[in-house]
């Protein structure tokens, strides 16, 4: 037997009927509660049975319920919406990160390194190996594909390897950079990734005549960084704790920054290294999974987890900062303040993995040391790996070919979860974005199978906890979030 579609008549307006849906989707998000949501991310948290009663237009039009929804353009009492502009503009906000194209630019200016990670993405080098790092005239053309991007706001960000094993070439990329702006008069933001080992007192002091951002990697106490991250077979932990009460000493608190990644240790330790940021005078933590690249891969024992143990690990450590927060300590998750900024404002927080369109090519490109412009830092990560699917060109190249040529065509095809199967019709597609890059790497598919994707489980997961949380009057989590939002101690 099949199901057959209805006729268009049955969608058609009828003017009998006391209101009209406007698009919306909805999803279960406990056993008795379930969440609407529109096309620009507003949400209503309500019992079991409301869609069903919306749809069937069973609704009492004297409820508090029914002018919710016709507040939040979930129905209508007209055909169309007398403040129909005013949702378009909600809309356009929405996807304003698209308005002035790549505003991230990654330079891998060396895949030297002085440590060993056992999650590394790429193939790193030993200290000597010079010939691994990008050469000046590819630093050159990188720069000027660059400053090429209709974008006002560029973040340029040095990546390795380790990015001070080539200081020189970090410096000559910077001030090249800041002559040639004095043309193209963008905003420009530096950053550099870095293990903060090698710093010095003079790389110090220039970062802080350039105000560079210095973004460090601290995987939580000593026991779990120097077990994920050994340098050359020697614990770096109390070298990395040094550098940074070094660096904390002459660049200003705000340019210094933490990511972790949580690897199999990690995921029974969550608190444990909640408390080592706070240690370590941190108030704010990104609880990041780990990314199915490189040699995180080939160490599947120390590093490969399902997705259902990492969000155990994520839940129990944002309980526990909620906690931290309820009792005076102000402590924000950076993933969980990305999310609740696309579920509790109008506007988009720019981060690249939660977009649609996907942030690959629009938000983010990678110039590689080899001479070869990527997508993203992922897909960088697969050429390591002699996969060169997501290689858009050379940095030789014209800045048409690479951005706008027959591969990002390519990728654009499935880079929109407005379009995707299983993404299209979720309920949570609003709080979500696309990853073709991962769909490929984890199931050699550019669009994914939503079913068994990690990445979807990961995000689906986050996103359901963060509306129960939500929906928890009694607990107060709200105002805690929305002082995260704000960046502003909860009281």
């Amino acid at each position: 037997m099949s199901r057959k579609f209805k006729p268009y008549t049955a969608f058609s307006p009828n003017s009998s009927e006391p209101y009209f849906l406007l698009p919306f989707k909805f999803h279960r998000i406990s056993e008795n509660r379930e969440v609407l949501v529109n096309e620009v991310g507003d949400f209503l948290i309500c019992d079991k049975g409301t869609v069903q009663q919306v749809v069937e237009r069973t609704l009492d039009s004297e409820s508090e319920l029914y002018q919710d929804l016709i507040a939040r353009f979930f129905i209508s009492e007209k055909q169309v919406p007398d403040l129909i502009d005013v949702y378009a503009t909600r809309y356009r906000t929405k996807k304003a990160f698209l308005d002035h194209f790549t505003g991230l630019h990654i330079f891998v200016i060396t895949l030297r390194c002085n440590h060993s990670c056992h999650y590394c993405q790429v193939s790193r080098k030993t200290e000597t190996q010079g010939a691994f790092d990008m050469c000046y005239s590819d630093i050159d053309r990188s720069i000027d594909l660059m400053l090429m991007s209709p974008s006002p706001d560029i973040t340029m960000e040095f990546q390795g390897g380790e990015p001070l094993l080539a200081f020189d070439k970090v410096k000559y990329a910077i001030e090249r950079t800041i002559e040639l702006n004095e043309q193209c008069q963008k905003n420009i933001n530096f950053v550099i990734c870095t293990n903060l080992t090698p710093i010095t007192e003079e790389m110090l002091e220039y970062c802080k005549e350039r105000n560079v951002l210095l973004s460090m990697s601290l995987d939580g106490p000593a026991f779990i960084h120097d077990s994920n991250r050994p340098k050359t077979g020697t614990p770096s932990y109390d070298m990395v704790v040094d550098g940074l009460r070094r660096s904390r000493e002459v660049v200003p608190e705000d340019n210094i920054s933490a990511l972790m990644t949580t690897t199999h240790l990690s995921l029974e330790h969550p608190r444990a290294i909640i408390d080592n940021y706070l240690e370590n005078g941190f108030n704010h933590i990104f609880l990041r999974a780990i990314s199915p690249y490189g040699f995180a891969l080939k160490n599947a024992k120390k590093n490969i987890y399902e997705a259902e143990k990492y969000l155990e690990f994520y839940k129990e450590g944002l309980d526990y900062i909620l906690e931290l927060n309820r009792q005076g300590t102000f402590f924000i998750e950076d993933y969980a303040s990305i999310v609740l900024k696309k579920i509790l404002t109008p506007f988009t927080p720019g981060f690249v993995d939660l977009q649609s369109p996907a942030g690959i090519i629009n938000g983010v490109v990678v110039y590689n040391y080899d001479g070869y412009v990527y997508a993203s830092d992922e897909s960088r990560m697969l050429a390591e790996n002699k996969d060169f699917t997501f290689r858009l060109g050379k940095i030789t190249d014209s800045y048409q070919d690479i951005f706008y040529g027959e591969k990002a065509q390519w990728i654009a095809e499935s880079w929109a979860v407005e379009s995707l199967a299983g993404c299209s019709d979720c309920g949570l597609q609003a709080y979500c974005g696309a990853d073709p890059v991962r769909n490929y790497a984890t199931q050699r598919d550019i669009e994914g199978h939503r079913p068994t994707s990690t990445h979807c489980i990961k995000n689906k997961g986050i996103i359901e906890h963060l509306l129960k949380l939500i929906d928890d009057k009694e607990a107060g989590n709200e105002a805690i979030f929305r002082s995260w939002i704000n960046n502003n101690p909860y009281n």
